[in-house]
């Protein structure tokens, strides 16, 4: 979808009577060092700040905010997208309370209910488990070592207590990875959540996969994607045992278009989808997020233009906000800024993390809609 530069940002739609009322947290994903918690006026509640950057944020129960920072800064490293240098978190005031620091860490992050942490890495795959890998393509002079998808389970001391190697559950004849895909990575995982019963949801860009690994044995108790979805953003689990996904179509045949689609693991039947009117007028190739609301709404963000908005189950949009806050992206240089979005969630004003806090917009006021 072509972009006017002079396009408005800030809240464009808003329907009162429809919408799930509470507060939208936000980042931006490139060149960003806030997080941002908006009312549905779009006015700024509270901020949080980080020296060390803010790509994805999310808010956990006691109002600290759990974050991924920007990449490690190391000159000559190689980079890949969703890469951070550590998880991060903050109490209310921006004051670091807890931290996990890898330079392989990246995308997605889970803070579990007995204090733990999953937290998703890179890892160098045996020669043999990618010597039997199919698809992608390899560039000249490129390194022959490709790199898979660890999740580790990280006590709040930092000490690792479950671990689960991607690769070890992959099949050579479906995990296929797109032809146009590098075969740097194997798989790409974009998102870790989990289940319900506490198994992990997992997304493989890559190979346009989503699946549910039981935690235990480390196997697939589901699998479902290839030739349906086109690689995949944020999986959830739903109370209706469905999973809910930002299918990002990007590589489909055809044209251009993103879909949310719900879907029923127990019969790979699409039960709900979501896309625009046009087609092409909601399409994100990377990032992006869909969110179910208590009262059936979706939150959708879709991530590279930054654009967030809300709809209803018959598809109304009944509100729209396209992010106003640009960051530098450090690959294309100082001139090209971007408002770019990996997730976004809706908080209600019964959320506990919000209790007894201050959230009066008079304390920011207009602020600069560029930084870095």
């Amino acid at each position: 979808m072509g972009w006017s530069l002079h396009h408005k940002t800030g809240l464009i739609h808003f329907s009162p009577q429809q919408a799930y009322r509470g507060y939208t947290l936000f980042s931006t994903n490139r060149g960003g060092y806030h997080a941002n918690l908006i009312d549905m006026q779009g006015r700024v509640c509270h901020r949080w700040y980080s020296e060390e950057g803010i790509s994805y944020p999310y808010l956990l129960p006691n109002g600290n905010l759990l974050l991924r920072t920007h990449p490690p800064q190391t000159e000559g490293e190689e980079r890949f997208g969703g890469a951070s240098g550590a998880i991060l978190e903050l109490d209310w005031d921006s004051n670091v309370v807890w931290s996990f620091r890898n330079s392989m860490l990246h995308h997605d992050f889970q803070r579990l209910p007995n204090g733990n942490t999953l937290v998703l890495l890179w890892e160098p795959i045996p020669d043999e488990f990618r010597d039997r890998v199919a698809g992608g393509y390899e560039t000249d002079g490129g390194p022959q070592e490709m790199l898979g998808d660890l999740v580790q389970e990280i006590t709040p001391d930092g000490s690792a207590v479950y671990e689960w190697k991607s690769w070890e559950h992959l099949s050579e004849e479906e995990d296929v990875i797109c032809f146009l895909e590098r075969r740097r990575e194997r798989t790409h995982q974009n998102a870790l959540n989990v289940t319900s019963d506490g198994d992990l949801l997992v997304s493989f860009r890559q190979t346009s996969t989503v699946g549910i690994v039981d935690k235990a044995s480390g196997e697939f108790k589901w699998k479902w994607g290839p030739g349906e979805v086109n690689h995949q953003h944020h999986p959830t689990y739903l109370e209706n045992g469905r999973v809910l996904l930002f299918d990002n179509g990007c590589h489909r045949r055809g044209a251009s278009r993103s879909r949310i689609v719900e879907v029923d693991p127990a019969t790979n039947q699409i039960a709900w989808e979501y896309q625009g009117t046009p087609d092409i007028s909601f399409y994100s190739y990377n990032i992006s997020s869909a969110e179910r609301q208590p009262n059936g709404n979706t939150l959708i963000c879709e991530g590279a233009p930054g654009r967030i908005f809300e709809v209803t189950p018959e598809k109304a949009i009944v509100w729209e906000y396209i992010n106003p806050y640009f960051g530098d992206a450090p690959s294309r240089g100082p001139a090209n800024s971007v408002n770019g979005v990996f997730r976004a969630h809706r908080y209600g004003p019964d959320h506990p993390g919000l209790q007894g806090k201050e959230l009066d917009p008079a304390r920011y006021g207009t602020v600069n809609q560029l930084y870095t």
